[in-house]
């Protein structure tokens, strides 16, 4: 797809240039008295968490902001493997993929070494991150992303939509009942900030509430919580723009070091015209800010023509432009327990994406970092506000989140050394600067799994174990997010990936890997896990559905065979089961691999002995048990899950 030929352009880019226009801002409605859950901030951290909890009918949620619309332009562009999945577990990746700029390569650049006052490629190379997801990296609007959130909000079993022009003013957490469930002790200060009603305040309790409200996080500061970390030391300028050039890289990731004047890292943008580029700035004075430094987008223009030299960068519009500081903290406390709170505490205020870690954006990993936070938070929340898990599943979203976080600082921080070409010191002699390219690829290649997000995994905990039975699955990796693969449909022979059957809707998933014995001997290994499932007062299935729910209504499970000839007749009720209020038959449950390109070859699984894969609703691993393990299936939900009234 093209757009933005004939300038920037905001909005739906199903909609042509010509006649696509912003949005008009939302109108105004009041705040509700009193909700399940408050989320302050709508950036991608707090529309996920919106998306998320919009998908329970049973459950109030209100989603608050400072500004009087939702985002036009601007901040994140990239969109990484991992995140590109989640909005496949919401739906909405087919628009994404679709509509990106898809990062296939990368450039280096370097001073010519005939003429140093020139650059002059390096080399070129494959993304490291291709293959690593069945999605590809790409680079859209962080505002078209948040459309897509929005859109799929809004059409929701709820029809949740946010309220702008909302100021926190003041936020109190009544620590006298944050051990009733069923108590509000969230209770939150807005100030109007519209026109009409400026300076209005509203009240709201929650029993719930969640910070997604940025770096100066109102949120954070009202629960007392520091940033622990490194302060800026460096500036960089920000800009998208619609160039004309000879540079012939425009369209390809490339990182452009200068012997004299700093470095550019220039970013392709969706639509086929529109670049992001990083300029390299001067250092910061210790305690100076990014905001305190006059300079002017033309500023930031004159730099850049200079790294390019001796091409030619012809801006013909700025889209936008900023100027940030690089540094690199993360928040002491992701919830509003204490450092030494007693065992039992449960968390009633949480902080997530730039509220909780604040970085550089060159790595592009603000959005995709913050996005995953609420999407772990998420389906927690609802389990226990729908009385299906015990409230100690809320303690798990700080120390699973908070290890990623110092991953990411970590990783941040060598990146932006290793992008600047004066890293460290105002004074910098020539050959002292650094403009060597080659340690960038070689952290790009090293880094590749956790900059797509697909290596990220949460440590041991009791909805992340079974690590000594990684073996039966050695592609499957615990605590990582569950591994994509096509099989084939018994019932009719559809290529189904079995990734995108793990939607986020708050389901557990239960995937059968079956030995080389046929499951529909009721004697084989199979056919007696999923008699188990299906009838045993231990199952899990059996003892966490309610009597009048569909069987799959708390944990869905999934068939996939070795054998070939397999009839969906044949194949226990269980696994083809009926729902919904015509009792209709599901036939979209079982799978045998590919030939060519089978599942059990992709992921390493033991043929001879099969296994079963759990997964969580956030699409990480949960445990992997052999098919025999019945009782160890039951212990593990047993651990968490809270049994049914209607059983």
């Amino acid at each position: 797809m093209q757009y933005h030929r004939n300038g920037f352009n905001p909005g739906n880019y199903q909609i042509p240039d010509e006649v696509r226009k912003p949005y008009p801002n939302p109108p105004i409605t009041d705040l509700p008295t009193e909700v399940d859950v408050l989320i302050v901030g709508c950036g991608p951290a707090g529309l996920t968490m919106a998306r998320q909890m919009a998908e329970f009918g049973d459950i109030s949620t209100c989603i608050v902001d400072l500004e009087p619309g939702p985002l036009l332009f601007g901040r994140a562009d990239g969109i990484s493997c991992r995140t590109m999945e989640i909005m496949e577990a919401f739906n909405s990746s087919e628009m994404v993929v679709k509509e990106t700029y898809q990062l296939r390569q990368n450039s280096f650049w370097e001073p010519d070494s005939d003429n140093t006052e020139n650059i002059k490629r390096s080399h070129k190379i494959f993304d490291a991150r291709i293959g690593l997801s069945e999605f590809t990296h790409g680079i859209v609007n962080q505002a078209r992303l948040h459309e897509l959130l929005l859109e799929g909000m809004k059409h929701s079993v709820t029809g949740l939509e946010p309220h702008y022009c909302r100021k926190l003013m003041k936020l109190n957490v009544d620590s006298n009942l944050t051990q009733d469930l069923d108590a509000y002790p969230i209770t939150a200060t807005f100030e109007r900030s519209d026109t009409e009603e400026q300076g209005e305040q509203e009240v709201i309790k929650a029993r719930f509430v969640v910070g997604t409200d940025g770096a100066r996080s109102i949120v954070r500061r009202g629960l007392g919580i520091e940033l622990k970390g490194d302060s800026a030391n460096k500036a960089w300028g920000v800009m998208d723009v619609l160039v004309v050039t000879d540079f012939p890289d425009i369209r390809v990731k490339s990182f452009i070091q200068s012997k004299d004047h700093g470095a550019v890292m220039l970013i392709p943008r969706e639509g086929g015209y529109l670049v992001r580029m990083y300029v390299e700035l001067d250092l910061l004075e210790r305690g100076e800010r990014a905001a305190s430094i006059k300079l002017t987008e033309n500023d930031l223009i004159a730099k850049m023509q200079q790294i390019y030299h001796p091409y030619t960068v012809d801006v013909k519009e700025v889209a936008w432009w900023s100027i940030y500081e690089v540094g690199q903290r993360v928040a002491e406390r992701f919830d509003d327990r204490s450092l030494d709170a007693q065992e039992n505490q449960i968390p009633r205020a949480f902080l997530a994406g730039d509220a909780c870690h604040t970085h550089s954006p060159k790595g592009g990993w603000g959005l995709n970092t913050s996005l995953p936070d609420t999407f772990n938070l998420g389906w927690k929340m609802a389990s226990v506000l729908q009385g299906k898990s015990h409230p100690k599943l809320l303690q798990t979203y700080a120390p699973e989140r908070r290890k990623v976080a110092e991953q990411l600082i970590d990783a941040d921080r060598q990146l932006s050394r290793l992008v600047a070409t004066q890293p460290s010191a105002k004074q910098l002699s020539a050959d002292q600067r650094k403009t060597d390219t080659t340690d960038i690829e070689a952290f790009m290649a090293r880094q590749n799994g956790f900059i797509a997000g697909t290596a990220i995994g949460y440590y041991p905990s009791y909805i992340c174990t079974g690590q000594e039975n990684q073996e039966l699955a050695a592609g499957f990796n615990i605590g990582q997010r569950f591994h994509s693969a096509i099989a084939l449909r018994v019932a009719d022979g559809r290529q189904q990936h079995l990734g995108h059957l793990v939607k986020a809707d708050g389901r557990w998933r239960i995937f059968i890997f079956g030995s080389t014995h046929n499951p529909c001997d009721a004697a084989s290994d199979s056919g007696q896990l999923i008699e188990f499932l299906a009838n045993d007062p231990a199952s899990p299935v059996v003892r966490y559905t309610a009597q009048d729910a569909d069987i799959d209504s708390v944990i869905d499970v999934y068939g996939v065979f070795q054998q070939q000839d397999l009839a969906i007749e044949n194949i226990p009720d269980f696994l083809w089961p009926p729902g919904g209020k015509y009792g209709l038959r599901d036939y979209e449950k079982v799978f045998y691999g590919e030939k060519n390109n089978d599942v059990f070859d992709l992921r390493g699984i033991d043929r001879s002995r099969g296994c079963m894969v759990v997964v969580r609703p956030d699409q990480h691993i949960a445990t992997i048990l052999p098919l025999t393990a019945h009782a160890e299936l039951a212990a593990f939900f047993d651990e968490f899950l809270l049994a049914t009234d209607c059983n």
